[in-house]
């Protein structure tokens, strides 16, 4: 039984389609079919079942009644095939977004295609090559697509209505309209009149708003009671609070060097037009609020932005003792008694020791930033001069990801795609071959009908988990990848810090280490750090790190990650 198994032929289907009945590129159907059984004598492969379309278009895969039952059949898995032949990749199909689909449902049955005249196989990296190349055209495609549908959204801004969504607050919704909602529009006025008629800027608005118990009220999109300053500016900027419906501020645009990676980006020019709903504030007022804006902007504009901009290596790293929240570095200028400028001091301090986003923080101690990098590169140090460290950390690189268990997972869900596809062919098989003359059509059919949606639902959701166990096993293979590099810099880790400049040091930190807590005071031997928390398992278990600092020997606890 053994060598008969092993003598098994690939399994193949072909795929054959000609838009008339006449020759197409000098190949009829009968050519085709001839080149592609020679393919497959040549390549060992037994051709399962043929599969033809004559007279069909290949603008798309409606109306291909012998390509869709082939895929139907690829779905229930009825052969067993592993690819699909066809004579020219043309002949499968000409419409880019259908033939990208189509190949990764195929592949997601583990049935590949080859193109005998192209030469292309998409099990083979120079066929997976093709199909990232014809996932760009169908992202033009969609891109054309996603256009078509903004019109009806310009033109519903141009007729001066909100466009969907929250509310803006100060506004809710009624009947699709934006109506003014007094409890939280007071909020709106206070804002615009302190900023124009004073020389408050946002973060000051915000104490005020504090200080003056005026809250947020929180709703759907919302978590904090408090006014920020962040918040204050969008609400300052906004032209609906003075009658008007702006649209195309923001536009997602393209990261540029990416495939499909997208960020919002303000826009200079946008519409703008006479909304139908009641303003909350007068036009001059909100004219005046942009004049300030457009004023402050150009007065901070790029000023901490250069080739000498300071790095902060522990920003957001190290963690407020009280509150838990990120600390950044700043920069105050130290002067001398007769009010000179002394130098520069650079410290670390809470995020929230003044109002940002709502929250503050009574943490106000300003931490020397060069004592604390000091301090963690010395732990560091510490740490991977350990003689067993090195062929620890070897061990690790040499390590074997193990991706039995999601493969196994992918291999069930692939199962009950299969299953599922192949009951939904035979509840359709039912339908279609139901009696309408029979006396109880109308409740079979409807029962039939009924499990047949319960079964696109089903296939959906095994579909939803396939696409996730697939992510998830390239999240391993990748962070195996990542974390092989990681281990080789930390077991050269002093030599390359020594030559590092101040953003490669930071981009090192932030690969390695997920946070740093430390003391509310100073410890008697000078030490800040409490703890190191590393983003890989660097080492088995919990340890302490023993510091010499004169008379004083202080521990630190070095952690391992935390899955």
């Amino acid at each position: 039984m053994g060598d008969e198994f092993c003598n098994m032929a690939t399994k193949v289907y072909t795929y054959t389609r000609v838009s008339t009945a006449m020759q197409i590129d000098g190949y009829s159907l009968d050519a085709q079919k001839a080149r592609m059984k020679a393919f497959a004598d040549y390549n060992g492969y037994e051709i399962v079942e043929e599969y033809e379309d004559a007279g069909k278009s290949g603008k798309s895969i409606e109306g291909r009644l012998q390509f869709n039952q082939m895929m139907e059949d690829i779905k229930s898995g009825k052969d067993g095939v592993s690819y699909v032949l066809v004579f020219k990749l043309s002949r499968f199909g000409r419409n880019a977004a259908d033939v990208l689909s189509t190949l990764q449902v195929m592949q997601d049955f583990g049935v590949n295609l080859i193109c005998v005249e192209d030469g292309i196989d998409s099990s083979k990296d120079a066929g997976k090559l093709m199909i990232s190349v014809l996932s760009a055209v169908a992202e033009i495609e969609r891109e054309n697509i996603r256009v078509q549908t903004m019109e009806g959204r310009i033109q519903k801004a141009r007729e001066g209505k909100w466009n969907g969504g929250f509310a803006p607050y100060g506004y809710k919704l009624i009947n699709g309209e934006l109506v003014i909602n007094e409890e939280e529009a007071e909020a709106i006025r206070v804002i615009y009149n302190q900023y124009v008629n004073t020389n408050t800027g946002a973060n000051g608005i915000a104490k005020y708003l504090e200080d003056h118990g005026i809250h947020k009220i929180i709703r759907q999109n919302g978590k904090t009671p408090l006014f920020d300053a962040s918040l204050i500016r969008k609400i300052l900027k906004n032209p609906v609070y003075c009658g008007k419906i702006a649209y195309g501020r923001r536009k997602m645009e393209k990261i540029h060097g990416t495939r499909n990676d997208y960020h919002l980006v303000e826009q200079e020019k946008f519409l703008l037009t006479d909304g139908v709903h009641e303003p909350i504030v007068s036009e001059e007022l909100w004219q005046s609020a942009q004049v300030k804006l457009l004023a402050q902007a150009k007065k901070y504009e790029h000023v901490n932005i250069g080739k000498n901009t300071k790095v902060h290596l522990l920003s957001g790293i190290v963690k407020c003792p009280v509150c838990g929240a990120g600390m950044y570095g700043n920069k105050s200028v130290k002067h001398k008694k007769d009010g000179t400028k002394y130098k520069d001091f650079f410290y670390y301090g809470c995020k929230h020791r003044n109002m940002n986003r709502g929250y503050k923080c009574d943490y106000k101690k300003q931490i020397n930033e060069e004592l604390l990098d000091n301090s963690v590169s010395e732990i560091i140090i510490k740490l991977v001069s350990n003689p067993k460290f090195a062929s620890m950390m070897q061990d690790k690189i040499n390590m074997q990801v193990d991706t039995t268990a999601i493969e196994q997972e992918l291999a069930n869900y692939e199962k009950q795609l299969r299953q599922a596809y192949g009951v939904k062919s035979k509840l359709i098989e039912e339908i279609d071959s139901l009696d309408p003359d029979d006396r109880h059509y109308i409740n079979r059919k409807a029962d039939l009908d009924n499990r047949l949606y319960n079964m696109y639902d089903k296939i959906e959701g095994i579909e939803n988990q396939l696409i996730a166990a697939r992510a998830k096993k390239q999240s391993i293979e990748a962070e195996k990848l990542t974390s092989d590099n990681i281990y080789k810099v930390l077991i050269y880790f002093e030599k390359l810090y020594a030559v590092m400049n101040e953003s490669e040091r930071r981009q090192l930190i932030e690969a390695l280490v997920s946070e740093i807590q430390i003391y509310e005071e100073r410890q008697p031997n000078g030490q800040w750090i409490k703890s190191i928390k590393f983003r890989l398992p660097i080492i088995e278990e919990d340890m302490d790190i023993c510091l010499d600092n004169d008379e004083h020997v202080e521990c630190i606890a070095v952690l391992k990650k935390v899955n």
